[in-house]
């Protein structure tokens, strides 16, 4: 198919489906905001008129996502739509028709760009614009203006509203970037009530500038909201085959996409000169979309068909290609190149390698997808930056957003008080670092989720920094591998919701604890225990990653709990200590140097299975005389069924209600009432416990023992005693603790998240 042909049909592929998706789950995304207001308050507020005026395919991508989420709840908002800019421009697509096909009702159409595409055209379009909204703002009478990011049109809108007193709130104010974008950003963010930014050094800079922070909401990207669910379509293939042609596979392909620099058009022309000689020369299919309409884009496009573009067999010169489809040429390319924002931001949450170049996009974060080429004044450069990128994949980025834009922004539009005075205040002087706690609506909780597989139940938690379980879900675990498995990712998906819009916490990664013996460099569960049937040689980490969008660690509940401890336990600021985990089974955590011991096949620290007995009881390992067969829970319960069974095990006062089962808990009880049977076998315990203990003191020297579990205060003086008894006087002055923590699982997982991202800079 031709380009024009491309350009004229951007809807080859239809996106109701996906609409309609994104409708459902953005109705799911309102239900669990829990709005509480009564029937009577309901009746009593009147629905919030709010207007979206979109200039170009840019922004709406980012504002149509709020525009569903509105439309999708008619009991609280009334939608307005104003279409404006190049939208209206057959050379740039005629992008409106994609918002009448979204099912919007467009209010009004303004034609406001004169054509030119020089510095002139655009004062001019200014003007334009500022003439004919004061009508439509006059006859909509809107409670709240949308406007979005930095546009010479933007400009225009935020002025006219700002002068008429409408309210106003700015999306993705507060970022940094090179051109005259930047200071008509933050000449919009002056002229704004209230912003939602993408980031939170975008939350710092708008807080610098002296902006209300109670009127700062940290929202997200709201494109995010959909590309990060939207780009597994299973027709990505029939997608890249209609934009670049039947022969072009996933990960062989190019898009370029660069616009001017209107304080530096003479370079920028040159720079897409540039550009366009080293993908010749690269010699891979290229989609190559037109560049926007700011001034010097007449040039570009003289270069483009200078070099016969539009009829290069490599290459498909496009005007506009819908934001659902966008997203799968970029999610499946093998690289992306030129300035756009869309590279350094978009394509980091697919890891798509990205090559920026020149200076517009200066002072954006970015991943770690994204090379530079700041001074790309040689083609040379830019083919050997195609030569370092074509073809990589990197970690996803979640920067800019995590999903969860959209809801947050609803409800801030909804806490917005219309009876409060429309005059802006300014705070002064510049707060230089405030991480805004004090306000209910911006997530200020940094948290990481948690999940712990155990034998019968599985538990997830949002675990704040300070070691704080904000919420925890638990569930039965079930018996096959694939009903665990999608337990766990709706668990976690779920939760990671939660996070985000009820419990004001931002979610940094995923950790997982599990019984077994773990590869966590691979995230891979090699071996589990017995009470995990299917489990064995399990990915965990991809499919939570890949659902997610979120960096995952897995571990042992034994090294879990070491540190758990070392976070925020008994352990904390020591360097040497190892955790003894006394419970169903005997496990634990070996803490050398401050750094978790794994050994060379991940099975240090199976303190359990150290052996304390050549002829002892069988252990469930299938040796004879370990720890675990004389100390662990599984091994009381064993020697009290034998009491009970041989009727020496219930004394006075004791009592077994119907069909209760005997338990390690009915052993200890029968010792403390004199049952000399039952105080045998926990002596025998004790002893076999501290033996292997000693074992340990005697093998990594540490300077803390820290016994965990349910068992813990029972062998805590046992275990004492036999140390002064059995080992090396050098050994006696190592203290033996009890933890003091509740869920060390839970807080062990949550460790390795936060342990990470606190010390991650990108």
């Amino acid at each position: 198919m031709h380009p024009e042909q491309l350009s004229r049909n951007p809807h080859r592929f239809s996106v109701r489906g996906s609409r309609e998706l994104y409708y459902r789950s953005m109705q799911r995304a309102w239900e669990k905001v829990g709005k509480a207001d009564s029937s009577e308050e309901k009746s009593r507020k009147r629905r919030l008129r709010v207007c979206v005026a979109t200039c170009n395919r840019a922004d709406y991508s980012k504002l149509a996502p709020i525009m569903f989420g509105i439309k999708a709840h008619p009991e609280d908002f009334e939608l307005e739509v104003v279409v404006l800019g190049s939208h209206l421009i057959d050379d740039y697509g005629n992008t409106f028709r994609m918002i009448e096909q979204d099912d919007f009702d467009i209010g009004s159409k303004l034609h406001t760009i004169v054509r030119g595409e020089d510095e002139a055209a655009m004062v001019e379009s200014v003007g334009l614009a500022l003439v004919k909204l004061p009508d439509v703002l006059q006859r909509l009478q809107p409670d709240v203006l949308l406007v979005h990011g930095d546009r010479f049109d933007a400009l225009a809108l935020a002025t006219a509203a700002a002068l008429m007193n409408v309210r106003i709130l700015h999306l993705e104010g507060g970022e940094v970037s090179g051109t005259i974008d930047d200071s008509i950003r933050h000449a919009i963010s002056k002229l704004a009530h209230y912003h939602a930014c993408c980031t939170r050094s975008a939350e710092r800079h708008l807080i610098a500038m002296c902006e209300d922070h109670s009127r700062i909401l940290l929202a997200g990207c709201p494109s995010y909201d959909k590309l990060l669910t939207a780009h597994h379509r299973d027709d990505y293939k029939d997608i890249i085959r209609s934009w670049l042609g039947e022969d072009v596979k996933e990960l062989d392909y190019i898009v370029a996409l660069q616009h001017p620099v209107t304080t530096d058009i003479k370079n920028s022309i040159k720079i897409y000169e540039l550009m366009l000689d080293a993908l010749i020369s690269f010699n891979k299919p290229t989609l190559i979309l037109f560049p926007n309409i700011d001034a010097g884009s007449k040039e570009m496009v003289r270069v483009m068909r200078k070099k016969g573009i539009e009829r290069h067999p490599n290459f498909r010169a496009v005007k506009h290609v819908p934001f659902e489809q966008f997203i799968q040429l970029v999610s499946h390319a093998g690289c992306m190149i030129g300035n756009s924002s869309c590279g350094v931001r978009e394509a980091g949450a697919f890891g798509t390698p990205v090559i920026n170049l020149g200076t517009r996009q200066t002072g954006r974060e970015t991943g770690e997808n994204v090379l530079h080429v700041r001074d790309a004044d040689t083609q040379n450069k830019i083919y050997h930056a195609l030569e370092l990128q074509f073809g990589k994949r990197y970690p996803c980025s979640k920067i800019y957003g995590d999903g969860n834009a959209v809801p947050r922004i609803l409800k801030f539009l909804q806490t917005i008080d219309l009876d409060e005075p429309l005059q802006k205040t300014f705070c002064f002087p510049v707060v230089k670092d405030c991480n805004s706690q004090d306000i209910d609506h911006i997530l200020e909780t940094q948290s990481a989720l948690a999940v712990d597989l155990g034998g019968t139940n599985l538990r997830v938690a949002v675990v704040s920094m300070k070691g704080k379980i904000v919420k925890k879900y638990i569930q039965p675990n079930p018996s096959t591998y694939e009903d665990r498995i999608q337990l766990i990712l709706k668990m976690c998906s779920d939760a990671a919701v939660d996070a985000a819009v009820s419990l004001n916490c931002r979610v940094f990664g995923v950790g997982v604890s599990t019984g077994g013996r773990v590869n966590p460099h691979d995230g891979v569960i090699l071996h589990s225990t017995k009470l995990i049937q299917e489990w064995s040689s399990v990915d965990i980490r991809t499919p939570i990653s890949d659902t997610l969008h979120l960096p995952v660690w897995v571990d042992n509940d034994g090294n879990c709990a070491a540190l758990a401890e070392k976070k925020f336990g008994q352990g904390r600021g020591v360097e040497n200590f190892v955790t003894v985990i006394t419970g169903t089974g005997i496990g634990g955590g070996i803490i050398q140097q401050g750094e978790l011991v794994h050994g060379s096949t991940y099975c240090a620290a199976e303190l359990g299975h150290i052996m304390v007995s050549l002829d002892g009881p069988e252990c469930s390992c299938g040796s004879r005389g370990c720890i675990e067969a004389f100390a662990s829970g599984s091994a009381l319960q064993r020697e009290a069924k034998r009491l009970h069974d041989e009727d020496d095990l219930l004394m006075e006062g004791m009592s077994l209600k119907n069909e209760e089962p005997v338990s390690a808990i009915h052993l200890v009880e029968a010792s403390h009432r004199g049952n000399g049977k039952a105080e045998a076998i926990l002596r025998t315990a004790g002893t076999a416990l501290g033996v292997g203990i000693i074992n340990i003191l005697h093998t990594v020297n540490p300077s803390l023992v820290v016994l965990s579990g349910v068992l813990a205060n029972f062998y805590e003086n046992p275990v004492k005693n036999i140390i002064q008894q059995r080992a090396l006087s050098s050994a006696h002055s190592i203290r033996v603790v009890t933890s003091d923590l509740e869920e060390p699982a839970l807080l062990g997982a949550a460790s390795m998240v936060l342990d990470y991202t606190t010390r991650r800079t990108y």
